[in-house]
């Protein structure tokens, strides 16, 4: 296919001479989605754009690719024809209150839904959630079935080890004003921030102080609810939930060096039993790779750790990481809650995970959580140990902070009780 190369795209790098607004307002927080406005970030309506950035995060730059191969039009559009979500989520009151949902839109996956009748008067308007129904099938929770763990209940968890879930797939749409307020600063030092740090990627953050919506280009999120989608949002019902950022060494491969896949396995046999019990489960996963340093910047501080004098250490482990990438943990969980917001989540009873720093946002974004739920110590690999004694003695892996060797603590760093 030979892509169409006359093309109708200008700069947008100032507004049209006399406008000062985008001709598609964005009332975020609005109480419905036609009051709110689409969200357009695609390129063939130039006129009718409303962010910064494109459809699709990081993966926008493989579609420029294809349009270079000249192996896709680029006036193509999406046929949303019987893309619509397999279960209802929503509205919340989250999704209107103030500053509860800034890092994703509430209403991305009824965009062909609820602004229909844009798309036929031919605004490119796509959804930046998607919502289906599948199975998951693991090893770990097969052998859990062995060793009697878990049993089959034919609707949950099914003889052959398939676990029944629904999946939701996220892009990141951030609203500025609102991650501006997160991370404490202003929205003006937020956009130049970006702008630099990009390389002048984006240079409307600096030029179109109108256009507030912001399409990252970062990994995106999934969400797996294993039992009923609305119990999510019902305080009566109990909730068992693990907030996973990726790892893709031990996550996919099995790498032993962290506890990342075991807890992750954790959380979802954890999150099958709380459902089999009536209550749902549900288990977050963030593109945030190592620490959102990346598996570049990972795989040094391996080396670096491994190779210094005296070996591994827990005094080192957070030390090698910054002098490698100049912080400890880029990750920064100020943004994660807005997904448990989206859900309707006011209460998790059963939190698998011992991160101050997750937990602290959750409880600060007012989510009540009950309980804390630590890995089991026999599913740690010996090679993770030192990671472990690392966390303990930063006050990261502990809700009361590290119990001991109070000189390791102060050795490992000042501000390591945050992450």
């Amino acid at each position: 296919m030979t892509a169409n190369r006359s093309t109708h795209i200008r700069l947008n790098s100032h507004p049209e001479p006399g406008a000062s607004t985008s001709r598609i307002p964005v009332s975020w927080g609005a109480p419905s989605a036609r009051e709110r406005g689409p969200i357009v970030g695609a390129t063939t309506t130039p006129l009718d754009r409303n962010v910064i950035g494109a459809y699709g995060g990081a993966y926008s730059l493989y579609r420029a690719l294809a349009v270079s191969a000249r192996t896709m039009n680029p006036s193509a559009r999406p046929d949303l024809t019987n893309t619509y979500p397999t279960t209802e989520i929503g509205p919340h009151p989250q999704w209107w209150t103030p500053g509860k949902i800034v890092s994703l839109d509430p209403w991305g996956h009824r965009a062909a839904q609820d602004f229909a009748t844009d798309i036929a008067e031919g605004v490119d308007v796509r959804p930046t959630i998607a919502i289906t129904r599948a199975r998951l099938n693991l090893p770990e929770i097969t052998a859990a079935m062995a060793a009697r763990r878990l049993a089959a209940d034919g609707r949950i968890l099914h003889a052959s080890g398939d676990i029944s879930v629904t999946k939701v797939a996220v892009d990141s749409v951030w609203w500025l004003p609102g991650i501006a307020e997160r991370f404490g600063t202003s929205e003006s030092e937020l956009r130049r921030t970006l702008f630099e740090q990009t390389g002048g990627m984006f240079t409307e953050l600096v030029t179109r102080p109108d256009m507030k919506v912001f399409l990252p280009p970062i990994g995106s999120m999934t969400a797996y609810v294993i039992g009923e989608v609305a119990d999510l949002a019902n305080p009566k019902k109990r909730l068992a939930a693990r907030v996973h950022d990726e790892c893709n060494g031990s996550d996919v491969f099995g790498s032993d060096i962290c506890t990342c896949r075991p807890y992750l396995i954790h959380g979802i046999e954890e999150a099958v039993l709380e459902a089999q019990r009536g209550g749902v489960g549900l288990i977050v996963y963030n593109r945030k790779e190592g620490r959102a340093l990346g598996e570049v910047t990972k795989f040094l501080v391996y080396n670096a750790r491994k190779r210094q004098e005296g070996g591994d250490s827990a005094a080192t482990y957070f030390e090698r990481t910054e002098c490698v990438a100049g912080v400890q943990d880029a990750r920064f969980q100020q943004l994660m809650p807005d997904i448990l917001h989206w859900f309707g989540i006011t209460k998790i009873d059963r939190l698998m995970s011992m991160s101050n720093m997750k937990y602290d946002a959750m409880v600060n974004s007012g989510i009540e959580i009950v309980e804390r739920v630590p890995i089991p110590p026999e599913l740690i690999p010996p090679d993770a140990s030192v990671e472990m004694e690392a966390k303990k003695a930063a006050g990261y892996y502990a809700p009361d902070g590290a119990p001991g060797d109070n000189a390791l603590k102060a050795t490992i760093g000042r501000d390591l009780d945050k992450f």
